[in-house]
């Protein structure tokens, strides 16, 4: 009977039947073996999510590429590096405050690189000699020329401490507010303004408004180290708080309740109130101020820049204080 042969081969020997074997799924060598847990989608190749994902990654490499050379506009918060031999000449020259000098390794000196170290090390600025790599990466791919310069985040004023400037000054008080304004060179030229007549401080929003980044720095002068430059939470309701310590709210416009000469009411205390070049100013604020003065133009400018009409009016109102005395 077959099976029953006892004949050299007829009956396998234990341990070597073939088929399949308790455990092994089947063939051993073949079992199906876990890949784990589904990633998510942003890491699934071809997937939507990392399609979009990487799409965004792309525009943040291109927004990062696109930054103004002088410096990235921010808020204040966070420090900021100025590129360029001009624009780090002119900050050092401005006394901006910085903490280090960042200067490629091998770079050909000119006489902007040596008044850039010789104002540095005057300073007691730290000078630090980089590969040009390290420079290519901090600019992001923006032109530096070789020399960066580290600005460290600007300490803001609270605005009660304008208030508290003008009353140590034994001077009527005079601020002013800017409204909207996002240009930090036309911050920058307020503060100075502010600095050349007499004023005691200069007041921002907190949101969508120019801060006092290294360009404000640079186009002040150095006079944002002397004037304090206060940052409102809310400008209406900074201005309302003004109003009632005292001081006159006037807010400019072209279309003002009265003439520049004839604001007789400017040798007092006096928070001047700017908008922007566009919109001029915002509703609310627009509604705080007490009155709205328009400077008298010849020709058919229709309007100033920001700053400039800013200026106008100080002058004016410096030339009334000194009459008045």
């Amino acid at each position: 009977m077959a099976g029953n042969s006892k004949r050299r081969g007829a009956i396998r020997k234990e341990g070597t039947k073939k088929g399949m074997v308790v455990g092994s799924g089947g063939q051993p060598r073949r079992a199906l073996k876990g890949k784990g847990p589904t990633p998510p989608g942003e890491m699934r190749p071809g997937h939507p999510k990392a399609r979009a994902a990487a799409r965004r990654a792309a525009q943040d490499q291109q927004q990062q590429r696109r930054r103004p050379v002088a410096g990235r506009r921010g808020d204040g918060e966070t420090p900021e590096t100025v590129l360029g031999r001009n624009p780090v000449v002119e900050c050092l020259r401005a006394g901006v405050p910085a903490t280090a000098l960042q200067v490629a390794t091998g770079m050909s000196a000119d006489d902007r690189v040596t008044e850039a170290v010789a104002l540095a090390a005057e300073r007691g600025i730290s000078i630090l000699e980089v590969p040009r790599n390290d420079l290519d990466r901090i600019s992001g791919g923006a032109l530096h020329q070789g020399l960066a310069l580290q600005v460290p985040p600007y300490a803001y004023a609270h605005p009660d401490e304008v208030l508290e400037a003008a009353s140590h000054s034994g001077r009527p008080a005079l601020a002013v507010a800017l409204d909207g304004v996002t240009d930090p060179r036309n911050l920058g030229a307020v503060v100075r303004s502010v600095g050349a007549f007499g004023g005691h401080g200069v007041v921002v929003p907190q949101r969508r408004a120019a801060g006092m980044t290294a360009v404000a720095w640079r186009t002040s002068a150095g006079t944002a180290a002397r004037v304090p430059v206060a940052r409102a939470t809310n400008l209406t309701r900074t201005l309302q708080e003004y109003a009632s310590a005292g001081l006159m709210v006037a807010g400019l416009a072209a279309d003002g309740d009265v003439s520049l000469d004839d604001f007789d009411l400017a040798t007092g205390p006096l928070v001047i109130v700017t908008g922007s070049e566009g919109k001029g100013l915002s509703r609310l604020v627009r509604e705080t101020c007490d009155v709205t003065v328009s400077i008298p133009l010849a020709g058919r400018v229709e309007s100033l820049n920001a700053s400039v009409a800013t200026g106008v009016v100080l002058a004016e109102v410096a030339r009334r204080r000194r009459v008045d005395r």
